[in-house]
């Protein structure tokens, strides 16, 4: 792996960390408010920002999450996600139409994430009225991160940063 590779991942790592501290309140809650969820729109621009998103994931956990499973749920929620992504870019050429997949992925994903909740950290809710908060919620943050990220690839051309 190249330099310039590693230290941006390390800053997309870092990046990822500080934003989820920021709105942790929100963030490990059945209605999630998790803005650093924004970085997993990068896959899209370059598969190589793929290690950066999922060790950001990996230290906001380790350090913020009540559970120390979302350890393993939370990057595997990630890593699976954003694999799938890949799969469809390979097919999918436009970025807008691909952050979209891309957000209706993690979204739908969140069952992990409900799986989590529910048997861990023993949430009361139902499992699908689990799922389907933080599915929706993933979702509207994940379609707002859409814009975000599209101004910021005006600014640095993403695809080419890395």
């Amino acid at each position: 792996m190249k330099v310039k590779t590693l230290i941006i991942n390390a800053l997309i790592a870092a990046l990822y960390f500080v934003v989820t501290w920021i709105v942790a309140p929100f963030g490990f809650l059945n209605i999630q408010f998790r803005l650093s969820e924004l970085f997993n729109h990068l896959i899209v621009f370059n598969k190589k920002y793929f290690f950066g998103i999922v060790l950001g994931v990996f230290i906001s956990n380790l350090i913020l999450s009540p559970t120390k499973a979302d350890l393993i749920f939370g990057v595997l929620h990630t890593a699976l996600s954003l694999g799938i992504t890949l799969l469809f870019a390979r097919v999918v050429k436009n970025k807008i139409s691909l952050m979209l997949i891309n957000t209706i992925v993690f979204s739908f994903n969140m069952f992990i994430i409900a799986y989590l909740l529910k048997v861990f950290a023993n949430f009361k809710d139902a499992f699908m009225m689990l799922w389907l908060t933080l599915g929706i919620s993933e979702f509207l943050t994940m379609l707002l991160a859409i814009f975000i990220i599209y101004f910021i690839n005006k600014r640095l051309d993403l695809e080419n940063l890395i």
